[in-house]
């Protein structure tokens, strides 16, 4: 059954809604939704992941023997298994937004990016900023289109440093009284909605729809009748969107024997994207695999069987030079972790309006669930020579 066409679901309805309209055939309960719902809802910008840490971590925690974070809110959860050898699942929990650089004497707030934001789309949308006192709405400013003059006719996207927040303030006084000061943070307000034939759309799915499917898979993983070979470790790290810091100390600290990192990765079926250029993505065909570079070969095609054998739809993709995820960060720790790649499609990234097919996210938690429960004691995936 398809939600109805563009609901949106505020925290209050969310639950009510999920309780009327079952998608059985995706094997998501109601928990299941009302937990992705207030995953995609709370705020947990790139430095200040803890809100969404702790939403993560109280859910998790009904499926793992332990769960836990590092100094920096990198959290994981451990399901243990025949074996001390393990297996991590990986996604990260940062989204992107952006943060207060400067308060000027009439009350106007300029601001900085935090990750990869989208100037070009920021005029004329409502933030949440993370102040000293709570949360404080703003607006980035859209000066009317009557008083925007472009005298070659072209006008352009503004720079970042072009944008103003309105708080409501008169002076920096007044901003000030709100509990807000340079450094705060902030993020769109745009939360989850429904299109048609199962398209989600929502701010922050990049990545915290890896942290649901990480999550789901443990679940699947524990009520299975077959104990993992390997233990598992379902880690959401922290400050991917700046570099994969998070990712980088967690996976030195747990020193895993095999890895394998979900995000998101570009569909390319929109009008205007050059397949010859970015290759050829298209939502609701399921996952991709990504091929070369951090990705052990090994580990790539045991996902390729499992798939097969599964009936689980994937894509395919390359990675002529550096895959751009977390999965940098992590296949070089120590001596090296045998790690590959899956990214779930994903249109319209960095926007408000990332857009997920349903199908696509059971896919790929179908996929990890059986990878796990595929795994042997035997299983190293190291390259030899003959």
């Amino acid at each position: 059954m398809n939600w109805p066409a563009s609901t949106h679901l505020t925290p209050a309805s969310s639950f009510l809604f999920t309780i009327n309209y079952q998608l059985s055939t995706l094997l998501m309960t109601s928990t299941d939704r009302e937990f992705l719902f207030k995953l995609l809802e709370t705020p947990s910008p790139t430095g200040f992941e803890m809100p969404g840490q702790q939403v993560w971590a109280d859910w998790i925690k009904a499926y793992a023997a332990d769960v836990t974070c590092d100094s920096y809110g990198s959290t994981w959860a451990t399901l243990p298994g025949k074996s001390k050898r393990i297996i991590m699942l990986e996604a990260h929990a940062d989204e992107i937004g952006y943060m207060i650089k400067h308060i000027d004497d009439k009350g106007f707030l300029r601001i900085d990016r935090v990750g990869g934001s989208d100037a070009a789309t920021a005029r004329g949308r409502r933030l949440t900023i993370l102040g000293d006192k709570g949360k404080v709405t703003g607006i980035i400013g859209n000066t009317a289109i009557h008083l925007r003059r472009d005298e070659a006719g072209q006008e352009k996207a503004p720079a970042v440093h072009d944008l103003w927040v309105d708080v409501g303030a008169s002076n920096a006084a007044e901003v000030a009284a709100l509990g807000l000061r340079v450094g705060h943070p902030a993020v769109y307000q745009d939360g989850p909605m429904e299109l048609s034939h199962k398209r989600l759309i929502s701010r922050a799915l990049d990545n915290r729809i890896g942290g649901y499917i990480i999550a789901q898979a443990i679940k699947r993983i524990s009520s299975s009748k077959k104990k993992p070979a390997f233990t598992v470790i379902c880690l959401n790290a922290v400050q991917e969107e700046i570099g994969g810091n998070g990712a980088m100390m967690a996976t030195y600290r747990l020193k895993p024997d095999a890895c394998i990192c979900l995000d998101v990765t570009h569909a390319t079926d929109t009008p205007g994207i050059d397949p010859n250029k970015f290759g050829s993505v298209k939502l609701g065909k399921g996952p991709t695999l990504s091929h070369g570079t951090a990705n052990h070969p090994h580990v790539v095609q045991r996902l390729i069987e499992v798939a097969e054998k599964s009936k689980v739809p994937v894509q395919h993709e390359a990675s002529s030079r550096f895959t751009g995820t977390d999965t940098d960060k992590i296949f070089h720790s120590r001596t090296g972790v045998p790690s590959a790649l899956v990214s779930l499609p994903l249109r319209c990234m960095h926007s408000v309006v990332e857009t997920a097919h349903l199908g696509d996210i059971e896919h790929t938690i179908e996929l990890l669930t059986e990878f796990v429960l595929s795994l042997t004691e035997k299983d190293e995936f190291r390259q030899v020579l003959r």
